[in-house]
């Protein structure tokens, strides 16, 4: 099992690219950072996290993709992912080019983790119907998969739709960067990390296990190697225990949670996980 990090990034928290390497120096497999395009002042979508106020960070999310690129520009080895992308946000002709030259620059190190969008105003305001969130989301990345791997592509689905094309580059990860899908248990889900993914990551971990085995068989049923599936566990707060759990379940790789905050903070914290990494890693 491989431990990560994960940082809600913002323009007050510590730089993204200073995390990058400080996790890097000490051997962490994976920085993962999340997508906001923007927060809509409207409070009518409640918080993700149970709470009646909306956590200041999200206000100020930069773009991962952005981020990602610079943080690859001065690291070698650690993996750099959204913990979540929200791909229905974006146009799919440019977006398949960003991915594309993302991991282009980073050398095939970028882990697309993707979600269907918690944020109902913020998806309106991209034109997104939101009862139609998950079937946009699929479109989108089968689109760009297209483009990704193939010389000539074209798509033309109920969202998305472009003619024979060329796009270069290509992604180092063939047929395409890895893809984690984030969110609740459930068919619809499943189907999708079976379809056009590579792994599940759920958040927390709450409830997990009593999933994987129908994780397994959807991905068994596509014709897919179940050993070869990612279970990524997203924004962990640490213990012996828990990574224990985590580790004979057949989880591939634990991201744990560190604040979003200052040097003065998140390097002390930093510093404490590195005890799981000498036990579990």
């Amino acid at each position: 099992m491989q431990l990560g990090v994960t940082i809600q990034s913002t323009d007050q928290a510590m730089h993204p690219v200073e995390v990058a390497c400080e996790a890097e120096a000490r051997g962490f497999h994976s920085l993962y950072i999340p997508e906001h395009t923007h927060i809509p002042t409207s409070r009518r979508t409640p918080p993700p996290d149970g709470t009646d106020v909306l956590p200041d960070a999200y206000r100020r999310s930069p773009d991962p993709y952005i981020a990602l690129a610079a943080a690859a520009s001065v690291t070698e080895k650690i993996l750099l992912g959204t913990g979540i992308g929200l791909p229905a946000q974006h146009d799919p002709i440019t977006f398949a080019k960003q991915i594309s030259t993302l991991d282009w620059m980073c050398k095939g190190r970028f882990v697309f983790g993707i979600g269907y969008g918690w944020n109902h105003e913020e998806m309106e305001n991209h034109g997104i119907i939101v009862r139609k969130r998950r079937a946009h989301v699929r479109e989108t990345m089968l689109a760009m998969q297209a483009l990704w791997a193939n010389d000539v592509a074209s798509f033309d689905g109920e969202f998305v739709r472009f003619d024979a094309s060329w796009q270069w580059p290509k992604p180092i990860q063939r047929p395409r960067p890895r893809i984690l899908i984030g969110g609740g248990a459930g068919p619809i889900l499943f189907s999708h990390i079976a379809e056009y993914a590579d792994g599940w990551m759920p958040f927390g971990g709450a409830g997990m296990s009593a999933e994987l085995d129908k994780l397994r068989i959807a991905f068994a049923d596509n014709d897919r190697d179940p050993d070869q599936l990612h279970i990524v566990p997203m924004g962990i707060f640490p213990s012996d225990e828990k990574l224990d759990y985590f580790q004979k379940m057949g989880v591939t790789e634990a991201v744990l949670r560190i604040p979003s905050a200052g040097r003065d903070e998140v390097l002390p914290v930093l510093d404490d996980y590195v005890q799981y990494l000498e036990h579990f890693s």
